[in-house]
């Protein structure tokens, strides 16, 4: 398994590099730069300052430079916050960010696979039909929609939670479910179907037969068989919340990296917004990478020579 995560992680290497390329020229394709201001600069400050950011070197020599910092693990300082770097601005952000997306996907799987079980069980039920039902609605309204509406509900005509800031949990409580619902979502739905195709298996009815007590047929055998497409979901999934989480952060005022991703890109501060998508980058392939060693813990079938 070792060996299998070691190439894995080699093979990422030409993906980063591919990211890192396409990012760095489309960045600088946006109009505007990053010290375009409400008024102007004197000429002589702006060749200046592009002197000092070697902004002022033709793009492929900004590039080769770019790549030799990322390879040491500088991305270099941040246009717009003068006083911090990139790499300052992304470690003071993913805490929050993290523990922002890491509560959401647990409240998405605890809630969903119980919810998708449920379902399973009483297949054609009304239960079934109203947790389907409900997922449906949480898969076809996008959080930017729910976040809003929980806030003018349960904020300010109700007074129940707080509208904004991060610390304490009445806080977190609001954009953790607007970004837990739609997960929950697909978790049921995922769940659901695959629970419904293991029951009708045929070392369910073997368990059965032998008086396997239900609870541990369900709990031991059904329920383990069916998490593993939701495992396969769950690692771009969780990748997707902690990093996706941008319009979330925006309307709860959370100081999270989402955040600053998006004042990077309205500034045009080049190298944030480029720190930014390597860092969600590498997430992305450590959480699939984890989700695929996960498979061989769920299924002894799977095999990493």
């Amino acid at each position: 398994m070792l060996s299998y995560a070691v190439r894995r992680l080699l093979g990422a290497i030409p993906t980063l590099l591919v990211i890192l390329t396409i990012t760095f020229f489309l960045v600088r394709l946006a109009p505007g730069g990053p010290f375009d201001g409400e008024r102007s600069l004197p000429a002589e400050i702006e060749r200046n300052l592009a002197a000092a950011y070697h902004l002022d070197e033709p793009l492929p020599m900004q590039y080769l430079r770019y790549l030799g910092q990322v390879v040491q693990g500088d991305f270099g300082p941040s246009f717009k916050y003068k006083d911090f770097s990139v790499t300052q601005l992304i470690w003071s952000g993913f805490p929050v960010s993290l523990q922002l997306g890491g509560t959401a996907m647990l409240l998405a799987v605890v809630v969903g696979t119980a919810l998708g079980a449920f379902a399973a069980l009483r297949q054609n039920s009304g239960l079934d039909h109203a947790v389907m039902g409900t997922a449906m609605f949480g898969i076809a309204v996008p959080n930017f929609v729910i976040a809003p509406l929980l806030t003018l509900v349960l904020g300010v005509h109700l007074g129940l939670l707080p509208t904004g800031g991060w610390g304490t949990w009445q806080q977190m409580l609001l954009p953790v479910v607007a970004l837990a619902l739609p997960q929950i979502a697909y978790i049921a739905r995922m769940t659901r179907a695959s629970m419904i195709e293991l029951l009708r298996s045929n070392f369910i009815r073997t368990a059965r037969a032998k008086g396997l007590p239900e609870r541990v047929t369900i709990l031991r055998h059904a329920l383990k068989g069916a998490l593993l497409p939701v495992v396969s979901y769950l690692g771009p999934a969780t990748a997707a919340v902690i990093t996706g989480s941008v319009v979330i952060e925006q309307i709860f005022g959370i100081p999270g990296i989402g955040r600053y991703f998006v004042q990077g890109a309205l500034n045009r501060d080049y190298t944030l917004v480029m720190g930014v998508v390597i860092f969600y980058g590498v997430l992305i392939i450590l959480f699939n990478l984890i989700v695929d060693l996960a498979y061989g813990l769920l299924d002894p079938r799977v095999r990493y020579d």
